[in-house]
């Protein structure tokens, strides 16, 4: 996720402040995804209004309210065990 210069507008931005007027102010703004990108307003409006009262408070809203789109390939982990039935990958021991 790349926030570009979005990043030195939130730290300069005056705080407390409502993400209604953080949106209002900065939504149409864009960041950059691994698959795509999206607007500061999309992304703020999926978790409701919220007070931040400090950068790292933005920051963290952006991060975690962020589509599907931030992800690499969607429900893929080389960690999950082998399902029942299935034949999985053969232990190696060094």
């Amino acid at each position: 996720m790349r926030l570009n210069e979005l990043g030195d507008v939130i730290a300069r931005h005056e705080y407390p402040t409502s993400s209604t007027d953080f949106v209002t102010q900065y939504g149409e703004e864009v960041i950059e995804l691994q698959n795509g990108d999206e607007t500061v307003a999309a992304i703020l409006s999926r978790l409701g209004d919220e007070t931040y009262t400090c950068p790292q408070d933005v920051l963290d809203s952006l991060y975690t309210g962020v589509g599907h789109e931030a992800i690499g390939r969607r429900y893929y982990s080389d960690r999950d065990p082998t399902s029942f039935g299935e034949n999985g990958p053969q232990q190696v021991s060094f």
